[in-house]
């Protein structure tokens, strides 16, 4: 296993990669920003173990890019939500997003992020490819893509 740390490193993206550098930490960013708020939502759409889920989830809110929002007091339940800092991962994910549709979903991507304005797809430079408008978290929507294959509807987009 890899160190979590990379302490001889005098580098941003170490350092960065030392909060949101293992692949669920961000599947569970991606899902918040899809909208999932709920342990148990996550658990589901990510099918990740409730121990490794425990651990993302308290990571992100110890580092101030979630954080937890009570919804039920009996029994106590908590949401997680993004933060401005995690919110700023924004053009990180999408930008991951739109590579990986480009190299490694040859049946089309599974999800198209729609600009709500114009109903145009999200493109390079995280732009509207109909309108042109520079896109951020709250101007679009999540939706199939013509490479979805039978995965289960996930949560609407951050509003």
């Amino acid at each position: 296993m890899l160190p979590r740390t990379y302490e001889s490193q005098n580098c941003s993206i170490a350092r960065a990669l030392e909060v949101i550098g293992d692949r669920w930490t961000m599947l569970v960013i991606r899902s918040a920003f899809e909208g999932v708020r709920r342990f148990d939502d996550y658990q589901d759409v990510l099918g990740i173990a409730r121990n490794v889920l425990t651990d993302r989830l308290t990571r992100l809110c110890d580092e101030g890019l979630m954080r937890r929002v009570r919804y039920q007091e009996r029994p106590e339940r908590y949401e997680y939500r993004l933060t401005r800092k995690g919110v700023e991962l924004w053009p990180t994910i999408m930008t991951l997003m739109i590579w990986g549709d480009r190299h490694y979903a040859p049946e089309g991507p599974p999800l198209v992020i729609a600009h709500r304005g114009c109903d145009g797809a999200l493109a390079d430079h995280l732009t509207c490819d109909s309108c042109g408008a520079q896109l951020g978290p709250r101007d679009v929507e999540p939706r199939p893509g013509p490479g979805t294959q039978a995965e289960p509807q996930r949560a609407q987009a951050i509003t």
